[in-house]
């Protein structure tokens, strides 16, 4: 259940009312503070409660009740939108555009670094890169896991540029406590354990949707890390499984909307793992951004022909630089 109160409240007032709901019906009270309205949200059995009685209280404006499962992560709750700042100071969710790019695999100590600068000087805000590298064939590269995490930390004292890499594993979390972004991959959207220790972090968790994952599950996945305290949830569309084989996965611009609509939570697009095809990145990346995708997570190798993961699907840098300049103009447009 959603309770909007009256404007012009003062905070003891707020308090009071919480707290007299509380004792009267059992349940878990919420409070966001927006920007002209303080909204409280009701969370268990709110069956029994007369909307009738609470919409006659003199601090309710409004009263509804909620139907999604997930509470956390919904609009209704939160209508103001979720904004990460990130240690460089770009923010996520604020109206901009941010630009995330690297290489799938951190494969060196100069090859991240190179590439690192060639991103941030066409404008990338977040330097990706992958050390632990979950693979549909266990004879594919894994990764250089702790190893590589070093290297992209280097990179990031080099260009200054945060940095976002994939978690596989729970019993891997402490080597991940100077990562600005932890991501969790298509696979492990619904591990569950994984999540839940996510979530009593303080730091921002990109989460990717699954393969096979319906909105609803998508967000319900989010809700997860949130329920634990972490509220910096960053929900990434990277692509669903249809009966499509030309491309890798089916990009789902319309979740972009959806999502926006359902969630104050802030939507980056990954047209690479979308795709898998190199020259459909660009015209993914406009569409999504055209659709109010928040930013872009795209894959960039300075080899892509020799690279050890998904060369097919990585741009060059100056390909990137190419793409920047579109998504900035579509951007500026809208």
């Amino acid at each position: 259940m959603i309770i909007v109160l009256k404007r012009g409240l003062d905070k003891k007032t707020i308090e009071d009312f919480s707290t007299s709901l509380k004792k009267k019906y059992n349940v878990e009270v919420n409070q966001w503070q927006g920007v002209n309205e303080t909204v409280l949200g009701l969370i268990g059995d709110t069956t029994a409660i007369d909307i009738g009685t609470i919409n006659a209280q003199d601090v309710v404006y409004s009263v509804r009740r909620v139907q999604e499962p997930y509470k956390k992560a919904n609009r209704k709750f939160h209508p103001d939108d979720t904004v990460i700042t990130l240690s460089n100071g770009t923010k996520i969710g604020d109206g901009s555009l941010t630009l995330m790019a690297g290489p799938c695999s951190v494969e060196s100590a100069e090859q991240v670094t190179e590439i690192a600068k060639a991103v941030k000087a066409s404008g990338a805000n977040v330097l990706r890169g992958g050390a632990f590298k979950p693979r549909t064939s266990p004879y594919s590269f894994q990764g250089l896991k702790a190893e590589g995490l070093e290297l992209l930390l280097k990179a990031k004292e080099e260009t200054g540029l945060p940095i976002v890499t994939e978690i596989m594993s729970e019993s891997d979390i402490d080597l991940f406590k100077d990562v600005d972004i932890i991501q969790v991959g298509a696979r492990n959207m619904q591990n569950f354990t994984l999540l839940k220790k996510l979530g009593k972090l303080d730091k921002p968790i990109l989460l990717k949707r699954g393969l096979c994952a319906t909105i609803e599950e998508w967000l319900m996945s989010a809700e997860y890390i949130m329920a634990e305290g972490n509220e910096k949830v960053i929900l990434c569309e990277r692509g669903i499984r249809t009966y499509e084989k030309y491309t890798r996965n089916t990009l789902d611009l319309s979740a972009i909307p959806i999502v926006k609509s359902l969630s104050h939570l802030p939507v980056v697009v990954d047209p690479s793992h979308a795709t898998g095809m190199n020259w459909l990145v660009e015209p993914l990346a406009m569409a999504a951004v055209a659709c109010g995708a928040d930013g872009l997570i795209i894959e960039v190798h300075n080899d892509p022909p020799h690279a050890l993961c998904d060369g097919a699907q990585s741009l060059t840098p100056e390909e990137f630089d190419s793409v920047v300049k579109k998504v900035n103009r579509i951007k500026s447009a809208l």
